[in-house]
């Protein structure tokens, strides 16, 4: 099976859409010998940051010189970039060899009258096979959607995190904020420590669940904290420090900007922390430089392209919308903004566009590259400001650096269905290097 098969296969799965439950999966990790106990794992949910956290924590064990496996999603351009190992994405003859045999063992299932996995448990079963062929120690997994029911949650692992909760995903999770913490919660094992920077009733949500299973609950502002600059360094990160209630304190340049990344470094730093109880190996040097070499493109990321000021940032829900607001506000002050923007019809578009766009901004809507984008016709009519819409991704970036002048920020906002058309727009007419 070559790379492009392994996609197509993967794609054919595609049509089957989500389907919440864990018997798929674990039918098929059985006949692959359950490759996903035979390494540590660190287990990683949350509405917005998981993949950020995720990131630092896995960065922080390669520092470490531990052999690392991290699986995330989605991915922006390739599928390779949800598998990595040691820092670096699988290459496209080893995710095709483990999708051809996840495919070998999902088609003898189907033989068997059991239901056909979807996509995303066939490429979660791949990174658990290619885990455990390559002997990862530890391997730092993302839930995709909630974690009660992801098929992610068949892992005993050593931390889980918990980042946060907000409405989002509330077909497959529920309507509130309570009904959506239990399927975060989920994921809490037996006896298995928790550390979170979710509050108010989630938090509890999160506690009770944790007492319920003998679990040590390690709480933002309660057992640990995160102080930190506003603005950005010499680097282009910002300076912080976590502190562990009545003990530990490290201190790091974190490249990720924004509020919300020093409290997703300082989940990762907690992790850490409490691996390191056991792992020799994760130093306070290995630490400091797991953070400051993190690498998480797509959130609030910034760069220049023609001069101009730009923002590539794959928020998608509320509650990233207004994380995006203010992380603009500490970086740009009050800069005016072009926008960029595109959503999926399934998210609340109406909040977000409520939170994001003021008066004087000029916002060129455009489609995502999926059937289950908003339309840009109807979503630039709704807006409290001047719009327009494009047929095309490519069409609105062109209008958007048409538009904005050296005084402004071009800001690409909404779903992370488009970085992949966006980062190959940059790179081919500016020759970005990603």
């Amino acid at each position: 099976m070559t790379y492009e098969e392994a996609v197509y296969y993967l794609e054919h799965a595609s049509v089957f859409g989500i389907r919440p439950g864990l018997e798929r999966i674990e039918a098929l990790l059985k006949r692959l010998n359950n490759p996903q106990h035979q390494y540590k794992t660190i287990h990683v949910t949350g509405t917005n940051g998981k993949g950020s956290v995720t990131a630092m924590i896995a960065s922080g064990l390669t520092e470490a010189c531990i052999c690392t496996g991290r699986y995330t999603s989605p991915h922006l351009e390739n599928y390779t970039e949800r598998i990595s190992l040691n820092g670096q994405d699988i290459s496209r003859d080893d995710f095709a060899e483990a999708v051809e045999v996840i495919s070998l063992a999902v088609e003898a299932m189907v033989l068997e009258g059991i239901e056909r996995p979807t996509e995303f448990e066939m490429i979660t079963a791949a990174a658990f096979w290619y885990f455990a062929r390559r002997k990862v120690e530890y391997a730092v997994i993302e839930v995709g959607l909630g974690g009660l029911l992801d098929s992610t949650n068949v892992i005993t692992p050593v931390v889980s995190v918990i980042t946060n909760v907000s409405l989002d995903h509330m077909k497959y999770c529920g309507n509130t904020i309570r009904e959506i913490a239990v399927h975060k919660a989920g994921i809490i094992k037996e006896g298995v420590p928790v550390v979170t920077t979710a509050d108010g009733e989630a938090l509890q949500v999160i506690a009770r669940t944790a007492y319920d299973t003998h679990s040590r609950l390690y709480a933002l502002d309660r057992s640990f904290d995160v102080i930190g600059n506003a603005g950005q360094t010499a680097s282009g990160g910002q300076m912080i420090t976590v502190r562990e209630t009545y003990g530990y304190s490290i201190t790091a340049v974190l490249p990720l900007l924004g509020q919300h990344q020093r409290r997703n470094a300082a989940a990762a730093i907690m992790t850490l922390l409490l691996v390191a109880r056991h792992e020799k190996r994760l130093t306070r040097t290995a630490l400091q430089a797991g953070i400051t070499h993190v690498k998480w493109p797509g959130r609030f990321q910034i760069l220049k392209a023609g001069g101009m000021d730009v923002v590539i940032d794959g928020a998608h829900n509320p509650a990233g919308i207004d994380t995006f607001c203010r992380t603009y506000k500490e970086v740009f002050a009050d800069r005016k903004r072009v926008f960029l923007f595109s959503v999926l019809a399934d998210k609340d578009y109406t909040r977000m566009v409520q939170e994001l766009f003021c008066e004087e901004d000029y916002v060129i809507c455009a489609p995502a590259p999926t059937p289950r984008t908003a339309d840009p016709e109807q979503m630039a009519a709704m807006l409290p400001c001047r719009a327009d819409w494009a047929d095309s991704l490519v069409q609105g970036l062109d209008k958007a650096f048409a538009a904005v002048t050296d005084r402004q920020v071009l800001c690409i906002v909404g779903s992370l269905y488009i970085q992949g058309e966006v980062r190959q727009y940059f790179r081919h007419r500016f020759a970005v290097a990603w």
